[in-house]
């Protein structure tokens, strides 16, 4: 309901310039990247059911806190409390999965997680924009609430998934950092984790910079911008499943730079389009690339990693969205201060096609075997 307009709310409470207001979210990218890091330990270590529920009522809070925030220390407060919480909850949900499913039956699994997510994506931007457009606290209000609720139902009925063996001793936080260490020294993981931060890249500008685009430039108010993001929800609701069937008969290395492909296009359509249809045809095109890659690049990571570390991995391979959220809308800003507003979109469009090019650069490693769950 909220997340898609916080660029907007943010730029009209404060009257600040684009670059100040795209500021905001390198706050939320910092604490991201660490929240991160921490979830995959947290997540392995005290379980993945109590992570994901301090990460919702903590989310709940913030969303509270933006209803009297008037200051640019207290967006950039509540920012990086957002970046803080935001990854427990999902870090958790992911490592869910990839305990319960075999390796062979992953990327179905992370298909069938977002679109039963993203039914609630696709209801809340349209409920949001018609809430938004008249007041933003009663959406703050009801997206607080939604998240606690939520919270609560997992903590009630959700059952704990991370299996212990009797005589296995919890790590300390020198053994859970020795694991990301030895995640680095893998070329394949730390590749495909820089290939899907470029990709990621362009997704940050479609998700954070393009409404307040499409309303400051080309008058376009939330209540009809609502239906943008709407689209790719109901994408992924009714597209999802089949395309990950198609996608998961061909080796991994080979769908993903197919997926890329898609962003750069989006970047470019942005970029020559003034209307609210060209920008809802990128938003169609680019959702194609997140069906293709985003399953496909989860289960990809899931698969990478032993066991006992997978929330660790997956914690890891969550960072791309936070380096690109701290790269992506800042530029943005500056860009569109210093040169003009279509400059993030083609800067963008040559990020996605860096993105296609690294993906590509996988292929030259032994396909990766699914180890046994």
């Amino acid at each position: 309901m909220v997340w898609p307009f916080l660029t907007i709310y943010t730029s009209e409470k404060l009257l600040l310039p684009m670059a100040a207001v795209t500021s905001l979210m390198t706050f939320n990218s910092v604490s991201g990247f660490v929240a991160s890091i921490a979830a995959g330990s947290l997540v392995d270590y005290f379980g993945r059911k109590g992570i994901m529920v301090v990460g919702l009522f903590g989310s709940a809070v913030v969303y509270l806190g933006y209803i009297f925030a008037v200051d640019y220390w207290q967006f950039g407060l509540l920012m990086f409390a957002s970046g803080m919480f935001g990854p427990l909850y999902r870090v958790g949900t992911d490592a869910i999965l990839a305990d319960m499913v075999p390796p062979e039956g992953r990327a179905q699994a992370y298909s069938l997680f977002r679109m039963g997510r993203n039914v609630g994506v696709a209801l809340g931007p349209i409920l949001g924009g018609l809430v938004l457009s008249r007041t933003y606290n009663i959406g703050f209000m009801i997206a607080a609430i939604a998240l606690a609720s939520f919270g609560l139902i997992i903590l009630l009925f959700l059952r704990e998934t991370l299996q212990r063996q009797e005589n296995a001793k919890r790590e300390n936080l020198r053994d859970q950092l020795r694991v990301l260490s030895q995640a680095l020294k893998n070329k394949v993981f730390v590749r495909m984790v820089g290939s899907f931060t470029l990709m990621e890249i362009c997704a940050t500008l479609m998700w954070v910079i393009l409404a307040v685009y499409a309303k400051q430039n080309y008058g376009i108010q939330e209540s009809r911008y609502s239906w943008i993001p709407t689209t790719n929800a109901l994408m992924v609701i009714f597209l999802q499943v089949g395309i990950t069937r198609i996608t998961q008969k061909y080796p991994e290395t080979k769908v993903m730079p197919v997926g890329a492909a898609f962003y750069p296009v989006a970047m470019i359509l942005v970029a020559i389009s003034g209307s609210f249809w060209g920008f809802l045809l990128a938003m169609v095109v680019m959702t194609f690339g997140e069906l293709i890659t985003a399953p496909t690049a989860t289960a990809f990571v899931a698969n990478l990693a032993p066991p006992d570390q997978r929330g660790r991995y997956l914690g890891f391979f969550g960072l791309a969205w936070y380096v690109a959220l701290s790269v992506g809308p800042m530029s943005a800003g500056f860009l569109t201060d210093s040169i003009s507003i279509q400059a993030p979109w083609y800067a963008g469009a040559l990020i996605g096609v860096v993105s296609v090019a690294a993906f590509l650069s996988l292929r030259k490693f032994e396909p990766v075997k699914a180890e046994a769950a």
